[in-house]
């Protein structure tokens, strides 16, 4: 990502852009968007790799864990401040 894009504004072209093209596809039975929210977070270029076996096996992983205390780990882990009632739609 360029440093001249915000990380909203990247937000908000993907967001956009890919649920258009969800709705579009005709795929799913019930209309599909984003919630409003979202959480960024950056990668270094040694962790590429894992992140992206990660992303492949994420169903697998949420059995075990779900997303909602998978992410509150992350945060506590990396000394993320956050007020609860404020992370989730």
């Amino acid at each position: 990502m360029p440093p001249t894009l915000s990380v909203s504004e990247a937000l908000r072209c993907i967001k956009g852009n890919s649920s258009k093209w969800v709705n579009e596809g005709g795929s799913l039975k019930a209309h599909f968007e984003w919630q409003r929210g979202y959480g960024a977070f950056t990668v270094s270029e040694s962790m590429v790799e894992t992140v992206s076996r990660y992303i492949e096996n994420q169903e697998e992983h949420h059995r075990i864990k779900d997303f909602k205390e998978e992410y509150l780990v992350l945060l506590q882990t990396h000394g993320v401040k956050y007020d609860e009632r404020y992370i989730w739609d």
